[in-house]
């Protein structure tokens, strides 16, 4: 994680809840070290967005998806530190439209956000630095 002046000590946070009530009030897991809130948003509303296309059955209705959301989904909240006026993405503001229309393969992949990608990898960096050059990459 890079050092961010506005950062929390460790990074902020992202709560990942189960809609379905199996795990109480508690979260299913907390995923921590984003160096930036927009990081932190980013990677809950990907999250989120894949958790409604889990939940979409073909054909299926947006009331019946948001329906579907709500009893099997997994939301994702992002931990607001002591001194943090707003500025956090929240999945209410976004569920009706994430219901009515579905993800693009990028809108949902939060798994290239997740901060623990590179914890177990210390060479994954360099070769990332490797791919930047412009070699490879689709055009």
């Amino acid at each position: 994680m890079t050092g961010n002046l506005f950062a929390p000590p460790g990074g902020f946070s992202v709560r990942i809840m189960d809609l379905s009530g199996a795990n109480g009030a508690e979260p299913v897991e907390t995923v921590r070290g984003f160096g930036s809130l927009m990081h932190a948003n980013a990677f809950a509303r990907a999250y989120v967005r894949d958790s409604f296309e889990r939940c979409r059955a073909p054909g299926l209705a947006p009331d019946k998806v948001l329906a579907t959301w709500f009893a099997f989904g997994e939301d994702a909240v992002v931990e607001e530190t002591p001194g943090q006026e707003g500025g956090t993405w929240r999945s209410a503001a976004e569920v009706r439209d994430f219901a009515a229309r579905p993800a693009a393969v990028e809108e949902r992949n939060w798994r290239a956000l997740d901060p623990r990608r590179h914890a177990d990898d210390p060479d994954e960096e360099d070769e990332g630095g490797e791919e930047q050059g412009g070699e490879g990459l689709p055009g």
